[in-house]
Formats: structure tokens, sequence, C-alpha cells
């Protein structure tokens, strides 16, 4: 198991993925404190699903706006002050 900091794990990030996906198992720290570990998925944890549509059709597609009581801006100003 290596060790890496952040900064490392951010500019050597393809390497260091690379190293997982061959096995290794990298701790991240944040100032020396370990905060994350980074580990190979399971290979049959993935399941790779195709598409019913393409997403061309979707992606202009509005939606109708949601019926609320209160409006999405009013609920993230109330989150804010939570803060």
């Amino acid at each position: 198991m290596s060790t890496v900091k952040i900064a490392e794990l951010k500019s050597q990030l393809s390497r260091h993925l690379r190293a997982v996906e061959g096995g290794a198992e990298i701790v991240v720290t944040d100032r020396d404190r370990p905060i994350a570990r980074i580990v190979a998925m399971e290979s049959d944890t993935v399941r790779l699903v195709a598409p019913r549509v393409p997403f061309a059709t979707v992606r202009r597609r509005r939606w109708a706006p949601a019926k609320w009581a209160v409006t999405s801006g009013r609920l993230l100003a109330e989150e804010r002050d939570e803060r």
C-alpha cells in the first residue's frame, strides 16, 4: 500500500489510477493525515448496460417545472443559512 498527498494525486492521477487498476492500494493524505483509500473495484461490481435511446434524442428535452410549494432558490438559500 502506498501513500500519496492530495497535490501529487491531482498532478499524477492517471499514473496512480493505472497502479490501482493493477492491484495497488493507495492511501490519500492531507497534511500527513490519511483521509481516503483508493482500491480497484471488483470486476463483477460494474455492469455496463446499453442505453435504450441515444443521448442526442433527449439532450435538448425540457421538463415541466416542479410543482413545489417553495422555489428551488428559496430552498438553496435556507440551506446556506444553516451553515
